[in-house]
């Protein structure tokens, strides 16, 4: 069942996103080599309850932590542990906030230091396809519409593999709702996009092929070949005309160009 917002619920809702971007950021000032990842989600959890939140991630179906922490070659659902983050990583943080009875989601890849510059045409492409599929995120199309513009962009025109096990979904009180929304699809097909639907929308796109595989721990998500990956997350409220994205990644890639570490490798 999709569970639809009103105008006051979608305010809500934005001041959760935001809440997650500005951890985001917080995240971004502070990330450096030598840091674990259990240090970066400590950091995440701290701002997030400062600012009067719960992390929406922790203990949801048992995962442990804040954050979900995937560095290079790990996609998603990372589980923040004693990693220590060294110059040329990848690393990916997905963050969400439960604040005034609803979620806010978001995710972003940070480059440590100088990374390939095949790896930083993969960053720029994720986010071009992620703001492909914000575009498509108005009233009267289809969930196959964003998922169609996703992946024509990402396999057909830049001839990366978009993960298909993964998905985005819809956003409220519950931090999964209807639909999903894929990365893949065909135009036309799926729901009908509707005022006051909230959805999260998150590309997970490998430099390599599209096959990954889950580890031991039953959580953290690789590709199967090795190659490195990147995700991307906006909260988006479906409108007519154009879409109004809930969270924002303004505050961060200012605080990205501010960090020594992050800003030689901002993807261009």
């Amino acid at each position: 069942m999709i569970h639809y917002k009103t105008k006051e619920e979608i305010e809500l809702m934005r001041e959760s996103a935001q809440l997650v971007s500005a951890t985001l950021a917080e995240v971004a000032r502070r990330l450096k080599p030598g840091m674990s990842t259990l240090d970066v989600d400590a950091i995440a959890e701290q701002f997030i309850r400062d600012h009067g939140a719960v992390p929406s991630f922790k203990n949801y179906k048992g995962f442990p932590n804040t954050c979900c922490i995937s560095v290079n070659e790990a996609v998603v659902h990372g589980i923040p542990n004693a990693y220590v983050i060294k110059e040329g990583d990848l690393v990916s943080v997905d963050v969400g906030v439960f604040k005034n009875g609803f979620h806010g989601d978001s995710a972003y890849t940070f480059a440590i230091g100088e990374v390939p510059a095949h790896v930083r045409k993969l960053m720029t492409a994720t986010k071009v396809a992620l703001n492909k599929g914000i575009e498509k995120a108005v009233v009267g199309n289809r969930v196959g519409d964003i998922a169609y513009a996703i992946q024509d962009y990402l396999e057909k025109e830049r001839g990366y593999g978009v993960v298909r096990e993964l998905v985005g979904h819809g956003l409220g009180r519950n931090l999964h709702e209807d639909p999903q929304v894929p990365n893949y699809g065909r135009r036309g097909s799926g729901a009908v996009l509707k005022d006051g639907l909230v959805i999260a929308i998150e590309p997970m796109v490998n430099l390599g092929t599209r096959d990954v595989e889950y580890l031991e721990d039953g959580w953290t998500v690789v590709t199967r070949d090795r190659k490195v990956s990147v995700h991307y997350e906006h909260t988006v409220s479906v409108q007519k005309g154009k879409a109004d994205v809930l969270s924002t990644f303004v505050e961060i890639e200012a605080a990205e160009q501010q960090n020594p570490v992050l800003a030689g490798a901002v993807a261009q």
